[in-house]
């Protein structure tokens, strides 16, 4: 995070405890997981209705995929097969960083963080993995990948803590990564890519969780290290 960002945060909250912060800080992401999981049901019922004539044993294995927690939000159930764990070291540097996996999964990063969406050209490892930090999942495609399937990725973003991106040299079609975890994908139908997005978005593997996706440095003009 910027250092502005973060002097300005302190001199703000100056008579706040540290407890109160994280209070708050969590009650934030909670909050944005249940608005998300609200939406991810809307678009499920919606794409049931409309695909249950000739679709129907597709949608029987995403309910056996998926649980309801008791507020309703859609939750992973068990282990995703064929995620990858990381135990990525965290702090910024202003220099390029040479990461252990391709896209990255977490690591050293610069400064300012990338501002999540969607782009349409690769976007700096070093400022994407540090939205990661914040909770944000990290979804790269060939950039030779079908038009129609960049577009069922589109659809299948998250509103928030959601970056997508074309990634060249991956080693499979699609690749989906958080803070420590990361999914190869052959397809964009793979339904293990929604299982990630709720599983590992704002999830707790990540350092800071709910700080900003936004308000930070657009790929378009990012440095590739470095802060704002």
């Amino acid at each position: 995070m910027s250092p502005k960002t973060r002097s300005g945060s302190k001199a703000k909250s100056s008579t706040r405890r540290p407890t109160e912060v994280t209070d708050d800080r969590r009650a934030k992401v909670e909050a944005l997981r249940h608005e998300q999981a609200r939406k991810d049901r809307r678009r499920t019922i919606a794409a049931a209705v409309v695909g249950v004539a000739t679709a129907g044993l597709f949608i029987a294995a995403i309910a056996v995929a998926v649980s309801r927690d008791d507020d309703g939000a859609v939750v992973a159930s068990g282990e995703i097969p064929g995620v990858q764990t990381f135990t990525p070291e965290a702090g910024h540097v202003p220099t390029p960083v040479q990461y252990a996996q391709t896209p990255p999964a977490g690591g050293e990063h610069a400064a300012a963080w990338l501002n999540c969406g969607t782009y349409t050209a690769p976007v700096p490892n070093e400022n994407a993995v540090h939205s990661m930090e914040h909770g944000a999942v990290w979804i790269t495609y060939r950039p030779d990948l079908p038009a129609a399937q960049v577009t069922k990725l589109k659809n299948a973003m998250p509103d928030s803590f959601g970056v997508l991106s074309p990634y060249p040299g991956i080693a499979t079609p699609v690749v989906a990564s958080a803070w420590g975890r990361q999914l190869p994908l052959e397809s964009p139908d793979d339904p293990r890519l929604g299982e990630f997005i709720r599983a590992f978005r704002l999830g707790d593997q990540a350092p800071e969780p709910g700080a900003p996706c936004t308000g930070g440095v657009d790929g378009r003009e990012a440095p590739a290290v470095g802060g704002s």
